[in-house]
């Protein structure tokens, strides 16, 4: 079975929590002495129901006590796919939560109260989704029960979302009518919207195609470590670790290696099972080139005529996570793919407004969980692809020397 990985967003009382635990317990998910936990809490709480959001109650009791600012995973599995969901939190001032738990989904989850429609929350999280570039974006219409399951006010909202999701770049879009409290098309079609003629929100993401989202043109494999057996037996030996990060590499193969420019031909590739004939991403693997060629951590192999740009000039959208804000002069500590360098930022070119999409070019630094487009200039050549075209080598994070925080988290836009 292949694993699909999904983000879910939404304002505090859309019914995200609700909605994860009806999706773990209609699929069977949860275990015997967890829901006679949460019915046995629901219970002395007075209430006439089981309230499966009881089943995050500990995440949001932490996040409560400021212990917990980090994204929540939850995994399960159905005969047919298995799944991780990064259950991100929907506050405002944790914008940097939402950007952490999306940069590696294949699809998001945004909900929205049927009673309220979309709100300022609803269109935050979609560009930030769009920014990102999750293939596929997910809209639940919750609540529906609440507003007697009406199609009106469900193509309503489907209207006015579609209108604004067509300034985004949003590859793939599918809206749900959902109610997470009573079941209805979460798992199972719902009888009570006869009007609705898609799939339930698990039977959607089980039949998702996420297989040509992948980056299977450009290849890209940043070594990760160095193998050299110490036995004398093996004294000949040396492989290069790591994963692939875009497209197909095979036995046979000319290559290039970064950032030396010198070619070979792949002699091997082993992964954990033993030795394949062909790698792709995101598989783990290791690589025997023919010739004994001086590679090391953070270089890179690729075809000849198909290779990265390799560039100290970075333009990049960042999304900033520090508590001291982002200022032009200011020098930090990059790591893209396996490569770690300093990076100088050179300039500001402006703040985005990521509730109006407004450009503020008159921003001198860049606050805490604020984006913007920034001129990066490194110590050391980067190989990059823009982050539309690989997310794996146009993403990249920037780390403060001082404490090894992680302060910003970037897609590059241009590698020039």
């Amino acid at each position: 079975m292949d694993l699909l990985r999904f983000a879910t967003a939404g304002s505090v009382d859309d019914g995200k929590s609700t909605l994860i635990g009806r999706m773990l317990y209609d699929s069977k998910s949860i275990f015997t002495d967890q829901l006679e936990s949460i019915e046995r809490t629901s219970r002395e709480r007075g209430d006439e129901y089981t309230d499966l959001a009881l089943l995050t109650d500990g995440l949001r009791a932490e996040r409560e006590q400021g212990i917990t600012i980090d994204v929540a995973y939850r995994y399960f599995s159905t005969p047919k796919r298995k799944f991780i969901i990064a259950d991100t939190p929907g506050h405002i001032q944790y914008t940097r939560n939402m950007v952490t738990g999306a940069s590696t989904a294949d699809a998001a989850i945004v909900l929205i109260d049927a009673r309220k429609g979309i709100v300022e929350q609803s269109r935050r999280h979609a560009f930030l989704v769009s920014l990102l570039q999750v293939p596929h974006l997910i809209l639940a219409i919750n609540k529906m029960d609440l507003v007697d399951f009406s199609e009106d006010v469900y193509e309503s909202i489907r209207a006015e979302f579609a209108q604004f999701a067509a300034k985004l770049e949003v590859a793939d879009l599918q809206v749900i009518p959902v109610s997470a409290l009573q079941g209805d098309n979460v798992v199972t079609r719902s009888e009570r919207m006869p009007w609705y003629n898609g799939p339930s929100l698990l039977h959607h993401l089980e039949t998702l195609h996420i297989a040509s989202d992948r980056n299977l043109v450009d290849a890209r494999f940043p070594v990760q470590y160095v193998i050299r057996p110490h036995q004398s037996s093996h004294h000949d030996y040396r492989g290069y670790a790591g994963r692939v990060t875009g497209g197909i590499l095979r036995v046979g193969d000319e290559v290039l290696v970064l950032p030396s420019g010198l070619p070979s031909r792949i002699a091997s590739i082993v992964d954990a099972d033993g030795p394949v004939e062909a790698a792709f991403s995101p598989m783990s693997v290791t690589i025997c080139l023919e010739d004994d060629l001086d590679i090391s951590r953070g270089d890179m192999i690729c075809r000849p005529h198909n290779q990265p740009s390799v560039s100290q000039d970075i333009d990049a959208m960042v999304c900033w996570m520090g508590n001291k804000p982002l200022e032009v002069g200011q020098r930090l500590a990059i790591k893209h793919t396996t490569r770690n360098a300093r990076v100088l930022v050179k300039e500001l070119q402006y703040e985005l407004n990521i509730n109006s999409l407004h450009r503020n070019s008159e921003a001198s630094v860049l606050k805490l969980n604020e984006i913007g487009r920034v001129r990066l200039r490194s110590t050391a050549p980067l190989f990059a692809d823009e982050y539309r075209r690989n997310r794996q080598t146009g993403g990249f994070v920037l780390i403060d020397e001082a404490n090894n925080n992680t302060v910003g988290a970037g897609m590059i836009v241009n590698a020039d």
